[in-house]
């Protein structure tokens, strides 16, 4: 089993990647409707979050996850202050963005629809005089990144690449309950696509930059330079955490938790990380 584990995750993509979701191109539906394991980008595993300080051992395609340099995610404090560089600007962030939402085996997510190689059509932010595309985004529950000791229900992540299709940056947003509904939660269904259901809603237009407006407008924040969450924890990820947290409605907290499974990685321990550098 274990020789046909490695041979099978050399020759997986790796679409997992803290969600790499840029890999799908589905037709237009209007509709919900049942659809493959493959189709939802649910591509088999052989690792586990849970066991994530072993991830080097299952492939040596994995390797990076032990030794590498600049692993995400890490801990953050609140003494560290914030950063004064490398603001993100969301002006192509544009409403009625369409695409596909569905659940990734570990939590709500969302692709939209570009052509196979050409990003310059997807929402678009900038940073430090580029302009990187959205590709997606997914919910990890519990967060990925601790501030000041204290974990989060979930976190956000807004997933990008330049215009060569190489992963550049993550905005990510912690969530944790509050009073009211949260108006970028309220346009998905309720309750989410379980964990269990592979089926998809095609063809859906929603506001991408209705999360940055719940926090401020992202004006707070910390970066770093980082890795993907997940195998193969590529590096050269300049990550944003947002100072604010999204909050949610109780019952939207309660359907995100019981659509989502344990998908938080490990923290790694702050090495090259040029934290707000």
């Amino acid at each position: 089993m274990l020789t046909l584990s490695l041979l099978l995750s050399a020759l997986l993509p790796q679409v997992l990647g803290c969600a790499d979701h840029s890999n799908y191109h589905a037709p237009l539906h209007s509709k919900r409707q049942a659809i493959n394991a493959s189709d939802t980008l649910r591509i088999p595993t052989f690792w586990q979050y849970d066991n994530s300080q072993d991830w080097g051992k299952i492939s040596p395609n994995y390797t990076l996850c032990q030794t590498g340099t600049q692993q995400s995610p890490i801990a953050l404090l609140f003494n560290q202050g914030l950063s004064q560089a490398h603001r993100p600007y969301f002006t192509g962030y544009t409403a009625n963005s369409t695409g596909k939402y569905y659940n990734w085996g570990y939590g709500p997510a969302f692709t939209f629809y570009h052509d196979e190689g050409v990003y310059d059509t997807l929402p678009s932010m900038q940073m430090d005089n580029e302009t990187l595309y959205m590709t997606g985004w997914h919910v990890h529950a519990p967060a990925d990144h601790t501030v000041g000791g204290d974990r989060s229900k979930a976190e956000l992540h807004y997933v990008h690449y330049d215009a060569t299709g190489r992963e550049r940056a993550v905005i990510a947003i912690r969530l944790d309950p509050g009073q009211d509904d949260s108006p970028f939660f309220a346009q998905f269904p309720s309750p989410p696509i379980h964990f269990n259901d592979t089926s998809s809603i095609e063809n859906m237009a929603i506001d991408p930059l209705q999360a940055i407006r719940e926090v401020a407008d992202f004006s707070n924040f910390w970066t770093y330079q980082g890795s993907l969450t997940s195998p193969p924890c590529k590096e050269g990820i300049r990550w944003f955490v947002a100072r604010n947290i999204l909050f949610t409605s109780v019952k939207q907290m309660q359907d995100l938790l019981g659509a989502s499974t344990f998908s938080a990685r490990a923290e790694q321990e702050v090495w090259l990380h040029q934290v707000n550098v």
